[in-house]
């Protein structure tokens, strides 16, 4: 289920809700590298506040834009059978051929993310004031920066009206997850969330990165496995234990909490999969580089696919969509079940939400 930005703004601002793509039916490694505690030390900088000292930590240890393959994982190249037969724009299920890559082990993080911006003074799409001519029917003082986020139902409702559950909170942010006065401190080992297309890429490129294509996602994501109904296997909770974070429960009223998170998790708190990746299951929804078309599987390539050259979805014809992949800490059985294995989410390069992140992929030179 899809809406367009202006037709409900200000109550929602997504084109695409991550969370909602899917709707068509949808142990914590404590030891940190010097890296690591750098970023760590960004993020907390930003959380309070304080770009000067941000600023001095970065100077001191950034080189930017030179990639560094610390934390990533080479991926060798193979031939994969790539989509899902139990959702329609996932057919038909092919071979693939892919060339060996870089992925970062898990999605990036706050800290990492801080880093960037404490280095660029780069402002998320977020963050940055809204054009008026956009919304033309909207009040100039309702044009607030802000972003989506999930708020529980207090009761039990019908699931076709997302708005429900969703919300256009002001102030909402990279850096203040649940609007304002929220912030990152002691979240610094999350995945960063409520960034758009545009975000993720510009952090990708100052890496020296990039966005992974759909096909290399799934690739790592599958470990090696093929014909399996999630990631990780055909068991929902292997040896009675949640292996991912996703939503347990009566959706959206009700999260039993059994995975141990009622919404996104640090990063690496459940196991790897057989490449050694976190989290390519739930947790977060992770943008991938190919526009969106839900006939791309059938004009696609048998080696190295890069997508369509343009986007379109029919639910909504005029929005530029990207694909996005993994699902997220709100996908179930019960509603969101595109965090399936080989399954596809969808999403309006300007939007973001509380459930959505990324990671990159970088090139062997």
């Amino acid at each position: 289920m899809q809406f367009h930005s202006k037709s409900f703004f200000p109550q929602l601002k997504l084109t695409c809700l991550l969370a909602l793509t899917a709707a068509i039916g949808i142990s914590c490694d404590t030891k940190k590298t010097a890296a690591e505690k750098t970023a760590d030390s960004l993020a907390h900088c930003i959380a309070e506040g304080i770009p000067s000292r941000a600023s001095a930590i970065q100077n001191a240890s950034l080189v930017a834009g030179k990639t560094d393959t610390t934390g990533m994982v080479w991926i060798h190249g193979g031939e994969f059978l790539m989509g899902s037969d139990e959702f329609p724009d996932s057919r038909p299920v092919h071979e693939v051929t892919i060339n060996g890559f870089y992925i970062d082990a898990h999605e990036v993080t706050n800290a990492q993310f801080a880093k960037f911006v404490a280095a660029t003074n780069y402002k998320t799409v977020a963050e940055r004031p809204l054009n008026p001519a956009d919304y033309p029917d909207v009040p100039a003082d309702k044009l607030v920066p802000g972003s989506a986020v999930f708020t529980p139902t207090p009761t039990q409702v019908s699931l076709n009206n997302p708005l429900q559950w969703w919300s256009y909170v002001p102030g909402a942010n990279w850096a203040q997850p649940e609007g304002k006065g929220s912030s990152i401190k002691g979240r610094e080992n999350y995945p960063v969330v409520h960034v758009s297309h545009e975000d993720a890429a510009a952090y990708a490129k100052w890496a020296g990165k990039r966005l992974p294509t759909e096909a290399e996602w799934e690739y790592a994501a599958r470990g090696g496995k093929n014909e399996q109904k999630y990631y990780w296997g055909n068991e929902l909770k292997p040896g009675k234990k949640w292996v991912a974070n996703i939503y347990q429960g009566h959706f959206p009223d009700k999260n039993t909490n059994e995975d141990g998170y009622i919404g996104a998790a640090p990063v690496k708190s459940f196991p790897a999969n057989g490449y050694g990746l976190y989290d390519m299951d739930g947790n977060v929804w992770e943008w991938c580089e190919d526009f969106y078309r839900p006939d791309a599987y059938q004009k696609s390539s048998a080696k190295n696919p890069q997508g369509p050259s343009d986007s379109y979805d029919p639910d909504e014809p005029g929005a530029v969509k990207r694909v996005q992949r993994g699902g997220s800490f709100l996908c179930s059985d019960d509603y969101c079940i595109r965090y399936k294995a080989g399954s596809r989410g969808k999403g309006e390069v300007t939007s973001g939400s509380n459930n959505l992140g990324f990671r990159c992929v970088a090139d062997r030179k």
